[in-house]
């Protein structure tokens, strides 16, 4: 499988308001693009490091207390069937199999021996992370 970069770290938030003005007030990184739930709450909200480099900050969804503030990590990859086809030939066990996310990329779900999530990702071109 061919790495190309890690696309984002994600944190569970418990105040998204204190948390924007952290990354993007204070230390100056901007603000691209929200994402909601399909019922048109907050969901996540993506701050941009540098070019296709971003954080994932999910709104708490109550119950934050005691949870750890890692999220998942997200590798890159140029072709997310391939990457697939490689881990299960490596003998990793796929989570999620890859599918097309609200945010257009291609994705597929692991977890480290520890249960860290991992995700996978190709990035569209035309998605919102390309763009911006």
């Amino acid at each position: 499988m061919t790495i190309t970069g890690i696309a984002h770290a994600a944190y569970n938030v418990s105040d998204m308001k204190a948390s924007l003005d952290f990354y993007v007030a204070k230390l100056g990184m901007k603000h691209a693009f929200s994402i909601p739930r399909d019922d048109g709450t907050p969901w996540i909200e993506y701050i941009k490091l540098a070019d296709g480099q971003f954080i994932e900050l999910f709104y708490s969804d109550g119950g934050f207390e005691g949870k750890p503030a890692y999220n998942h990590m997200c590798i890159q990859v140029p072709d997310c069937i391939k990457a697939a086809e490689e881990l299960e030939q490596a003998g990793v066990e796929i989570d999620v199999m890859p599918k097309q996310g609200k945010d257009m990329n291609w994705q597929l779900w692991i977890h480290d021996p520890d249960g860290n999530r991992i995700e996978i990702m190709q990035i569209d071109p035309n998605a919102p992370q390309a763009r911006a």
